[in-house]
């Protein structure tokens, strides 16, 4: 018997198959004793056989030897997770510990969850659900409720694939295990902090989701603001997973918007038609599925502050946009200028940054050195660290978890209420037109009007 058997719902959607099973499969090169045994699940009827193809076709040409033979002894179960019936046809066919993963849309996640009301669920059950947790505050809180009677907290994993992002575990370990960093982290010597995803893809046909999301509830309000929790929290204890989440957590309840004004922290736009990587495209407002009353935004950026003794006066901003050229995606740290830079010194000198790049994954500071010539000429200098891809891939590191059982890189629930709080200033000026929409040419770096994030201080 299998030690888990993991139950994909929602099988045959894009999800499972570009990354769900590419993510089993690296985890089974990596640890090829691991007895895990795989079950599609759907509404529609599929033969095994199909099934079995399907999964072979997300894996690689030659997979190794553990992938092979999941892939072989795979099966796959038609079930309407929606109903008690449906639930109970797929717990009857597990073999050792279930894990549930939703790789549906939450609103059938909810559904099935109430059908599990009632359900005596087999003891170590886990369930692991996609974002967004909720719409708003109320509903992630009533949502939390609905889980809390099925399961205790830690088999509940809320799936953030950031937390599993390779750059965010190096961060922890350059900040914690060593010296000249530890210390200084924090208001007193860091000025400001910029957390910024931008992508070159555009809509890439996900109007049916974006278009009703946006940027910020797609990215900050979820993505970015797990990722502030991690590099602002106090030190925990330990990196287990209750001293992990209850650190980022009372960071999430000490972060607001800054100022408390959403109308100047807050901007937001949308691309036109423009050329992004040599491919032209659409006006969003002209992509297939799009409804330009909606207003929905593709860049959307903010600034937040974490009222503690740590961070207080440090603007936290965050953005994330869609078609933009070049692609930024880092965490960027600027510290202070020096106390006192001694008379005599001459030429450039600019702030220490310290940056982290996701994918590849490197680590820079910028300093200021002496340049070569005259004795007290300085110039700027990088320092850089390039620290790879990681061992596996964001899903991979959030899947092995939730098979091992150990819940430290899923978001807690009482986190995905506050992120929604910490939002809801923002969404509530943004629906009113408070906060203009701007544009941007697809390919540009965003609107000409915004100001520099290298240059935002407090």
């Amino acid at each position: 018997m299998a030690e888990t058997t993991l139950f994909i719902l929602g099988a045959t959607g894009d999800l499972t198959s570009r990354l769900l099973l590419p993510a089993l499969e690296q985890l089974l090169a990596l640890d090829p004793d691991r007895d895990v045994r795989l079950v599609g699940v759907g509404r529609r009827a599929v033969s095994d056989d199909d099934w079995r193809a399907r999964v072979r076709d997300s894996f690689d040409a030659d997979p190794a030897p553990g992938a092979q033979r999941l892939a072989e002894q795979t099966t796959y179960l038609q079930a309407d997770i929606s109903s008690p019936d449906g639930i109970r046809t797929i717990l009857a066919a597990t073999e050792g510990r279930p894990v549930l993963y939703f790789a549906v849309p939450p609103a059938i996640a909810q559904q099935a969850c109430d059908a599990m009301t009632g359900i005596d669920l087999p003891k170590g059950t886990i369930l692991a659900l996609e974002k967004p947790f909720g719409t708003d505050q109320a509903s992630a809180h009533a949502f939390n409720e609905k889980l809390a009677a099925l399961l205790p907290e830690n088999q509940i994993f809320r799936v953030d694939h950031f937390l599993g992002q390779s750059i965010l575990l190096d961060l922890i370990g350059v900040r914690f295990a060593n010296r000249v960093f530890e210390p200084v982290w924090s208001a007193e010597h860091i000025e400001s902090v910029v957390i910024r995803y931008d992508e070159t893809l555009g809509l890439e046909g996900r109007a049916g989701y974006y278009d009703n999301a946006g940027a910020l509830t797609d990215m900050l309000q979820s993505h970015l603001l797990e990722l502030l929790s991690v590099v602002a929290m106090d030190p925990p204890a330990s990196l287990g997973e209750r001293d992990l989440r209850d650190a980022t957590a009372a960071t999430l309840r000490a972060t607001r918007v800054w100022g408390d004004d959403p109308l100047t922290a807050s901007r937001r736009a949308r691309y036109t038609a423009g050329e992004v990587g040599g491919h032209r495209l659409p006006s969003y407002a002209d992509e297939d599925g799009v409804d330009p009353s909606r207003q929905t935004e593709t860049l959307a950026e903010a600034t937040f502050e974490v009222r503690t003794a740590r961070w207080e006066g440090v603007p936290f901003t965050l953005r994330s946009g869609k078609a933009i050229e070049p692609a930024v995606r880092e965490i960027a740290l600027t510290f202070r200028p020096v106390r006192h830079l001694p008379d005599q010194f001459r030429g450039d000198t600019g702030p220490n940054v310290m940056h982290f790049k996701f994918g590849p994954d490197t680590m820079s500071l910028q300093v200021n050195v002496h340049d070569g010539t005259h004795p007290f000429d300085l110039r700027g200098a990088t320092l850089d660290a390039d620290l790879g891809q990681g061992s596996v891939h964001a899903y991979a590191e959030v899947l092995s978890g939730i098979l091992d059982g150990d819940a430290t890189l899923a978001v807690r629930g009482d986190s995905a209420e506050q992120c929604w709080r910490i939002v809801a200033p923002i969404i509530e000026a943004w629906k009113s037109d408070q906060v203009p929409l701007d544009e941007y040419p697809a390919g540009s770096s965003g609107p000409s009007g915004w100001p520099s994030l290298s240059t935002m201080t407090a």
